[in-house]
């Protein structure tokens, strides 16, 4: 962010909100969640005498709802962020713009020699360059736009420095742990959870979608046969194509509301089918017809063998489906929301973020942490085989995340369901999952690495029966749901996503010369 030439530099002082609303460390949560609600605040500094001890924030508020903690005896020191940074009021706002952008911050506490005097947020700051030239808005955005706010969710959050990440406030892993896929489905395409009636109406709409229409599963197999090799996410998007073709998906601005849900529904329900009729065709089977009684998750792997699962692998499955719905603005994610700017329909969406998530950068991990521990082949092995990929310079798959500076949430619990599933590769995972951290931290100290989803998702998906060329179409067959809900925000409040670009090459204009 640069100043139009010749206007006056502006400083936070100028914008900041003031005076900033303030608490104490000991004041309850229910206090504070109730004055930000009646003041429609995004965050309160807490102070001691003048001095700024802490900040919290919504997010804050929502960590501290999926604790299930009572708010009135929950203090705001337990759930704060202590010593927050601070910015001075005689700064300039492309300053502050760089502290909020590059560190992930949403509020900043505005102090002076005398104390607290404001607080600055991203949405002041966006503000501010709204109304500036466009040629002079281009000089702090990062490559890849990482920490740059490109639009407002309703959605969800990652929180990667506290390794914590929800769903419309609930924490996604506590979710996974009390809900069925199901009801978070309905979560997710609703907005709230669902009572046990409005559950089981869901439930039997989804189940009433999953059929492929016949002259759909007639044209599978020629897609098999279209490439000289069967890739399991080039044939999926497809089919899906296909399917949203036949179903004649209309461009989201000709719809209203109620058909592009009914949409989504029919694009989130029926991708599971596709993934296991396609991978059935592709190894000379039949495809197996949707179970009409099971749930979502017993389903798909019923339609992959044709045995209805046990019931521990069929929750360890949905476990892992209900933990990869949505993260964020990642790139498949960010892609659907694109295309749906346009107004195009919903199927080119859901198609351009698998053609996203095809890209080895975002997907296919866990089937490559499985890898690894075939590459290792036994415990005793494991030290010097990822000493020699450390040193050599090359990526340890599984470990590490773009945004995750901790524990992934989504490891840690899809670790859990590994140890409750057992089995040798189990034990030789944890054992291989110790020794990387382990020198990982040795060799490369502050990094600050540790496992990500796809490592433990590979486990279970593997103990589960689940062939590895079939991870990511599992993966798939999950985020559709959060691609959908995406577009579905995208089309309710929509503006057509058009950035600009920093032209960096030769001076124009150049001459153009005539041929002799």
């Amino acid at each position: 962010m640069s100043e139009t030439p010749g206007a006056k530099t502006r400083t936070v002082g100028d914008i900041m909100s003031s005076p900033a609303i303030t608490a104490t460390a000991q004041e309850s949560i229910a206090q504070v969640a109730k004055q930000m609600e009646e003041l429609n605040m995004g965050s309160v500094v807490v102070v001691d005498d003048h001095s700024v001890v802490g900040i919290l924030t919504e997010r804050d508020i929502v960590h501290f709802a999926s604790s299930g903690a009572d708010p009135s005896q929950a203090k705001v020191q337990d759930w704060m962020t202590p010593n927050p940074e601070t910015v001075a009021s005689s700064v300039e706002v492309s300053e502050g713009w760089r502290s909020l952008a590059t560190k992930g911050y949403h509020h900043v506490p505005v102090v002076d020699e005398t104390g607290l005097v404001g607080i600055i947020s991203m949405t002041d700051l966006m503000k501010v360059s709204q109304i500036r030239p466009i040629e002079n808005n281009l000089t702090d955005v990062p490559k890849g736009l990482e920490n740059v706010v490109v639009a407002e969710t309703s959605i969800g959050d990652v929180r990667g420095l506290e390794g914590f990440y929800h769903y419309r406030q609930y924490s996604a892993t506590e979710l996974a742990e009390k809900k069925s896929l199901e009801d978070v489905w309905y979560l997710f395409f609703e907005g709230r959870l669902p009572n046990k009636q409005e559950s089981e109406e869901f439930s039997q709409e989804i189940r009433s979608l999953r059929a492929l229409p016949e002259n759909i599963k007639d044209l599978l197999p020629e897609i098999v046969k279209a490439g000289d090799q069967f890739v399991a996410l080039d044939a999926l998007r497809t089919a899906v194509s296909l399917f949203t073709y036949a179903l004649d998906f209309k461009p989201t601005l000709d719809i209203d509301a109620t058909q592009l849900r009914r949409n989504a529904m029919q694009v989130s329900s029926v991708i599971a089918t596709l993934v296991m009729a396609l991978y059935r065709i592709s190894n000379g089977q039949q495809p197996i017809d949707p179970h009409p009684e099971l749930g979502h998750a017993a389903n798909y792997m019923y339609m992959l063998t044709g045995q209805i699962p046990s019931p521990e692998v069929s929750r360890a499955v949905e476990k892992y489906l209900i933990s990869v719905i949505d993260h964020g603005f990642n790139a498949s994610t960010f892609t659907a929301r694109v295309i749906t700017s346009t107004g195009a329909d919903l199927g080119a969406a859901v198609v351009g973020a698998i053609g996203a998530l095809s890209g080895p950068l975002h997907g296919g991990a866990p089937s490559r942490a499985l890898d690894m521990l075939d590459a290792i082949q036994k415990p005793e092995n494991a030290e010097a085989w990822i000493r020699n990929k450390v040193q050599a310079g090359e990526r340890i798959m599984g470990f590490g995340h773009r945004v995750y500076k901790t524990d992934d949430p989504r490891s840690l619990m899809l670790r859990q369901v590994a140890i409750d599933l057992g089995g040798d590769i189990v034990d030789f995972a944890q054992q291989v999952e110790s020794q990387v951290v382990s020198i990982l931290a040795e060799l490369k100290p502050g990094r600050r690495l540790y496992t990500n989803v796809e490592f433990y998702a590979g486990v279970v998906l593997n103990r589960c029966g689940i062939p590895r060329e079939l991870f990511t179409p599992t993966f798939v067959a999950s985020r559709v749901i959060g691609w959908s809900t995406h577009v579905l925000e995208q089309a309710a409040d929509n503006r057509l996503i058009r950035p600009s670009a920093r032209y960096i090459g030769s001076p124009p204009p150049q001459p153009v010369e005539e041929f002799d």
